[in-house]
């Protein structure tokens, strides 16, 4: 007999309500996490930066982030593009996955205390707040509250809609199969997979189990299945990143799926544990949810080594198809529902950036000076790099600016675009036209005297350092190294000054070409003028408005 008869009103009315309640459960948790991460972006951040120092901190911030936005799912996600971005490591991942797990437990835990009851009213306070506050603070926080209004009223109407199922024999009959705990697991990890929500699904079983239409024995394989499907989210969110992501992804699973082996057996001494902790049925299966995940979190947190090390032999290093230096690093799709962390991978990927521009920069005067058609060619492939890694950048910062950001965070990005566009120009500049100088000197087959080259060497490891500095300044924001910049100008023009002098009295030697000579080596020492304007105005970037202000003049 058909799950559901063809012309039953009655199940069509039952499918479309619990459709209807499921949609408004998942938009809930998408408007409560959107508004969370606007509200608490800085402070998600923090708790990265601050409670990944060991595996215990890092299960503690995976279950307050969790129970703030009340998806695994989500925090899992995060965790995989932090690994892709170089925020935070493998083995720090593992902790905050597993502190994951724990805090996705508050949900089924608010639905058992049926405090849903109130969705309507915290609906309408949250819209209030949200459309007629003035206060900006104010209407995000109105976005959370409608958010969580709106699971609470999902749930609400996925329960009206599951009421019926208790008198009908369909339903029934099909429940009967849930006997065989395989067939529980499977049946409620495919579920969990397509809505992507474990909380939606543990919520669902509660409200099942409240009907009397399953019994504790058969709701908890299905809490274990809901466990493992909401491990589908991390591996798609992993496809296409590094494989450090994608080993994040897989303990997620390995996790999951060893908890699960771990409890099986001992589904029945489980039951008999939440029986002896509540009465009540929605509270038993909301504290088997809770129980199982803090006990596999007691269990494995001591084997975070060998779980290391198993995932990095399941996922094994894959080999690199295109240069390194183009490919971003720290740049990941993810980050950008954290502008203040996606925020941070920019300034981290600036100085990949940076460090691609000054190796062009290194090895720019000696091609200039001497060197030949092998030497321009990869100085091209490196200016291809740089414009490769820049293009990316601008782009991320692109669809960056369309988040929701602070003045502050919007500022902020201005100066990243802006230092990312002096760099590709340091690129330009040397492939272009210090390298059209020196392709010149080598078509004319010029011969620069070793007095000349002792000076411009000497602009050169002058600028260079001007240049290593202000990355240093702008990736570890570091004042002091931004002020040697600025302060590195006098010896710069000094130096220049010596070199135009030198040159001036070989303009009026007798040697042959002794004018284009003159013009290509004047050429250069402005190319590596330029070069050093580029570097002053990075490490400028570096520096507190205020002191940047104060260093404008010099």
């Amino acid at each position: 007999m058909p799950l559901f008869a063809a012309g039953s009103e009655l199940s069509i009315a039952m499918v479309f309500s619990l459709l209807g309640g499921l949609a408004l459960f998942l938009y809930g948790m998408e408007q409560l996490t959107v508004a969370l991460k606007v509200v608490a972006g800085e402070r998600l951040k923090s708790i990265v930066e601050w409670f990944t120092a060991n595996r215990f901190t890092g299960v503690l911030a995976g279950a307050v982030v969790t129970s703030a936005i009340q998806s695994s799912s989500v925090t899992t996600v995060l965790v995989v593009g932090f690994v892709s971005a170089g925020v935070m490591t493998l083995a720090q991942a593992i902790g905050v996955i597993m502190g994951a797990s724990i805090g996705t437990t508050i949900t089924a835990q608010i639905f058992a205390f049926k405090i849903t009851q109130a969705a309507f009213a915290i609906v309408a306070a949250g819209f209030a707040l949200q459309f007629l506050a003035r206060r900006e603070t104010l209407r995000r926080i109105g976005g959370m509250t409608f958010g969580i209004g709106l699971v609470f009223l999902g749930m609400n109407v996925m329960g009206d809609a599951t009421a019926p199922l208790r008198d009908y024999p369909p339903f029934i009959d099909a429940v009967r199969h849930l006997d065989n705990p395989i067939k529980g697991v499977l049946l409620s990890a495919a579920l969990t997979a397509i809505v992507q929500s474990s909380s939606a699904t543990t919520v669902l079983i509660i409200m099942l189990a409240q009907q009397g239409l399953l019994s504790l024995e058969q709701a908890i394989p299905l809490v274990y299945g809901a466990n493992v499907g909401t491990c589908v989210t991390a591996l798609l969110a992993a496809i296409g990143k590094s494989t450090d992501a994608m080993r994040a992804a897989w303990v997620h699973v390995t996790f999951n799926v060893a908890g699960v082996l771990l409890w099986f057996g001992f589904t029945t001494q489980l039951a008999e544990i939440v029986r002896w902790m509540s009465s009540d049925e929605s509270r038993q299966i909301a504290n088997a949810h809770t129980v199982f995940n803090v006990g596999n979190t007691l269990v494995f947190i001591w084997f975070t080594g060998p779980l290391a090390r198993f995932v990095t032999w399941l996922v094994p290093e894959r080999p690199v198809v295109q240069s390194e230096a183009a490919t971003p690093k720290y740049l990941d799709e993810i980050l950008l529902q954290t502008p203040g962390l996606a925020i941070d991978s920019v300034r981290r990927e600036l100085g990949r950036l940076g460090t691609a521009s000054l190796l062009m920069v290194r090895a720019g005067l000696g091609a200039a000076l001497t060197g030949g058609r092998d030497d321009f060619e990869r100085l091209e492939r490196l200016d291809d790099d740089v414009d490769s890694l820049h293009a990316a950048i601008v782009s991320y910062i692109a669809r960056l600016s369309q988040q929701s950001l602070s003045a502050t965070q919007t500022k902020q990005l201005q100066r990243w675009l802006l230092a990312s566009n002096y760099f590709e120009n340091i690129g330009d500049l040397i492939e272009t036209q210090l390298m059209g100088a020196g392709r010149q000197r080598a078509a004319a087959r010029l011969v620069v005297s070793p007095q000349t080259q002792e000076l411009l060497e000497a602009i050169h490891h002058e600028v260079t350092w001007s240049l290593e500095h202000a990355v240093r300044a702008l990736v570890d924001t570091d004042a002091e190294a931004a002020t040697q910049v600025a302060d590195a100008k006098a010896t710069v023009n000094r130096l220049v000054s010596q070199a135009e002098e030198h040159l001036s009295k070989r303009l009026t030697a007798q040697a042959p070409q002794r004018l284009v000579a003159y013009r290509l080596e004047s050429e250069i020492m402005e190319y590596l003028k330029r070069v050093y304007y580029f570097a002053k105005r990075v490490s400028r970037l570096a520096l507190p408005e205020s002191e940047e202000e104060a260093a404008s003049p010099s």
